[in-house]
């Protein structure tokens, strides 16, 4: 499962998958690992478990075995998760007294998202949810935070990230961007400590409204 995506300004990962049993548990811990480096480690369990309910849907009703996507997306307040597979075929909100297993999986996707629908396509089919973050301005700081990295990354060769993206591969960016903002305060003849005790007491102050 490879693949990385950056829409502007949205952060966007897309990840091809075979629907397996393995693969699916493979999958959620991808999704939760791409949710702590977007710094949305409180999303990750309710995550998960979406993604399940989705790549889970494909074996059942597609065929085990079958190529699919999942992609998430980080839009403004909100997380959007979509799997996309090959099959015409949309799944069918059952009565929530159904004994049949199959549709079960929706019911629990309805309770948590704020929206969820299926999209068609020429290639296939989209089940999409979107699932409400609820983070406020400490969300879109993160969000713009992130695409600022990547695009520091990209500025600078990818000399400063080793390893690939990982979260510590943005750490070092982040260390590398701060310092060279100071300098550029600096060259400004700004007070670099003044800038640092500023952008602290702003950080404190999204924290405590948290």
């Amino acid at each position: 499962m490879t693949g990385y995506d950056v829409a502007t300004p949205r952060l966007r990962c897309v990840l091809p998958f075979e629907a397996e049993p393995a693969e699916v548990r493979l999958l959620r811990k991808a999704a939760s690992a791409q949710l702590n480096l977007w710094g949305m480690r409180e999303a990750a369990e309710e995550a998960e478990l979406l993604v399940t309910e989705l790549a889970t849907n494909v074996i059942k009703h597609v065929g085990e075995g079958a190529s699919a996507t999942l992609i998430l997306e980080l839009q403004s307040e909100r997380l959007r998760v979509e799997v996309h597979d090959k099959s015409h075929v949309v799944p069918s909100l059952r009565s929530a007294d159904c004994d049949e297993e199959c549709g079960r999986g929706l019911h629990l996707l309805a309770a948590l998202a704020v929206d969820w629908g299926t999209a068609l396509s020429a290639a296939g089919k989209a089940v999409w949810c979107e699932v409400s973050l609820d983070y406020g301005s400490a969300c879109r700081r993160i969000e713009r935070a992130v695409g600022a990295l990547e695009s520091y990354q990209e500025a600078c060769g990818g000399a400063v990230l080793r390893g690939g993206r990982t979260g510590t591969g943005l750490e070092e960016s982040a260390v590398e961007l701060i310092a060279d903002l100071l300098h550029w305060t600096a060259a400004r003849g700004c007070d670099p400590d003044g800038i640092l005790e500023r952008a602290q007491m702003h950080y404190e102050a999204d924290a405590d409204a948290a």
